[in-house]
């Protein structure tokens, strides 16, 4: 991992937890990462009906708070989605887009992304955006392709100045909640990818973006994967749900 970007974990916990289970987990994380300073950035992203709570709780200890998704336009006659002004209203410092469940499940497109990242940056939050290929993809050998277009829609409209609070997550699909997880070698291939195509584009300032990977993160798991040097990080799914093991993993980020 790069001494000069600091290692980001977060925790997305999808549609889980009620308020007073946020609650009592948050209680929870706080001790848990008590010791870890400033060596490591963390992030929560729980769902938006637990938004508040967990900002209360954690954003004045310095944990961020992401929501897991939001509508790109202000306001308007588009039930069922929420604003990113309602976002912050809340109390988030962030959001999570382009997760790879709402591309699949939700039809989340490319040029939504290309509307969505940029809309967020304005409002001022933070993004980590989701990128990563299925493994029909990646059995045909089409990873890296599949990458330059998603990441190129998403930043086609964000500047250099729009890179200094964001995170790319590279999710390779058939690891997320499979059990399965890439390899660290090819991880760090997805990711040296990823670096390249930021590099080229924006110079040095994308050497400062954070890479984190998801695809079952673990505790026992994540020392390893964090060790490559462009995995600055993770972004942990059905493990950041028990407050002990998510800290742990945010530890392991901090000892490699």
């Amino acid at each position: 991992m790069s001494t000069l970007r600091t290692p980001f974990v977060a925790g997305n916990w999808k549609m889980q937890k009620t308020r007073g289970e946020a609650e009592a987990y948050c209680d929870a994380l706080a001790a848990g990462l008590d010791e870890l300073d400033d060596d490591v950035d963390v992030a929560i992203c729980p769902p938006f009906t637990a938004l508040d709570v967990v900002a209360g709780a954690l954003v004045p200890v310095g944990v961020g708070v992401y929501a897991q998704n939001a509508h790109q336009a202000a306001s308007g006659a588009f039930t069922g989605e929420v604003s990113l002004a309602m976002i912050a209203d809340a109390g988030a410092t962030g959001v999570l887009l382009g997760h790879s469940e709402r591309r699949q499940l939700f039809g989340e497109t490319d040029d939504a992304l290309t509307e969505k990242v940029p809309a967020a940056i304005a409002a001022g939050l933070a993004v980590i955006l989701c990128v990563g290929e299925s493994e029909a993809e990646r059995e045909g050998g089409q990873t890296e392709e599949r990458l330059t277009t998603q990441l190129t829609a998403a930043l086609r409209d964000v500047d250099e100045a729009g890179l200094a609070d964001l995170a790319v997550a590279y999710e390779p699909i058939w690891a997320i909640g499979t059990g399965r997880t890439a390899t660290p070698e090819l991880a760090q291939a997805a990711h040296a990818h990823l670096r390249g195509l930021l590099e080229e584009r924006y110079g040095a300032v994308g050497h400062t973006v954070r890479l984190l990977y998801g695809g079952s993160v673990k505790a026992d798991n994540a020392a390893e994967l964090m060790a490559q040097p462009d995995v600055d990080g993770g972004l942990v799914g059905g493990a950041s749900t028990q407050a002990e093991e998510f800290a742990a993993i945010c530890r392991a980020a901090v000892r490699t």
